[in-house]
């Protein structure tokens, strides 16, 4: 049987694009409907074309679309789909009002994935373990996108519909993402378990807790690696939100995580695993986000 290996050269031939504004590059999509396939940091298309997976007959490159690119903001977070990995986990901003999301591109594998994957690419691959999409659905996540024909806002929860599927349709680009400004009283944390460092997850976890003095005011529960699509658990949320911050009551939450997840068993690890390792990260993060509110940083 033959199985695909290479993972050195592009073996099948391809056009390729780079169009110098979100405009013209829309207007291509629109004339190659069903051919084109959109590249930004090319980490996860290119390696998927050496191994014969795809095979798109025109590649577009978004790099030169500097309007894609860049964090600002504006009651809330704005962050360009082009932006890599790397410049998030080194933003200021995003260091001290967004400590989940930070903590997860810090955990992005290596150095030169970093610098290359875009936060834009990691959501549109819409894998199951996605490092980034935890810390955004904690953040009530939010993505715009564009086609030719004006433009949409989807919630990130919407947004994934099945392993590496979402809502974009034919001709639509992910402009930026758009994070809330984060209530006083809030804390977050992300861990994951992988095989090393530079692997995708085992599994993840990403918590936002809003404190007002022992009590929960305000609950955000994620995790990756642990369904078909990167989720919250809104069951384990609601039995925290009111409730006073103590061991008992994370670790209550925790369990009820475990039990609404849906994991598979695959090479990295087993449905059993990922259901008991889902129960110690989630109690985790939650007793790290509960302290950084205490000291009233680490948001």
């Amino acid at each position: 049987m033959y199985m695909p290996t290479n993972t050195h050269i592009l073996a099948a031939e391809f056009d390729y694009e780079r169009p110098a504004t979100l405009k013209d590059a829309l207007a291509l999509l629109g004339r190659h409907a069903g051919e084109a396939r959109l590249v930004a940091g090319g980490t996860d298309l290119f390696v998927q074309m050496k191994m014969e997976q795809r095979s798109p007959t025109l590649v577009v490159s978004l790099a030169s679309l500097s309007e894609l690119r860049g964090i600002s903001q504006t009651n809330g977070l704005t962050i360009g789909a082009l932006t890599t990995i790397r410049e998030i986990g080194a933003s200021d901003i995003v260091r001290n009002q967004y400590a989940a999301l930070r903590e997860a591109a810090h955990s992005f594998s290596t150095v030169q994935i970093m610098s290359m994957g875009t936060l834009g690419g990691n959501l549109c691959n819409a894998s199951p373990a996605a490092d980034m999409a935890p810390a955004l659905l904690a953040f009530d996540a939010s993505v715009n996108l564009a086609s030719s024909g004006g433009s949409r806002k989807v919630g990130l929860g919407d947004f994934f519909i099945g392993p590496g599927k979402t809502v974009l349709a034919k001709g639509e680009v992910m402009r930026s993402v758009e994070l809330p400004q984060p209530e006083a009283g809030t804390a977050s944390a992300f861990f994951k378990i992988s095989r090393v460092v530079a692997d995708i997850s085992k599994i993840s976890a990403a918590v936002r807790l809003v404190r007002s003095g022992n009590k929960v005011t305000g609950c955000r529960i994620a995790l990756g690696a642990a369904a078909p699509v990167p989720q919250r658990i809104e069951r384990a949320e609601q039995s925290l939100t009111g409730a006073a911050g103590s061991a008992e009551a994370f670790e209550r939450a925790a369990a009820i995580a475990a039990e609404d997840i849906s994991p598979i068993s695959d090479v990295r690890a087993s449905q059993s695993y990922r259901r008991h390792a889902a129960r110690v990260i989630v109690r985790d993060a939650l007793t790290a986000a509960w302290q950084r509110a205490a000291k009233g940083n680490g948001k």
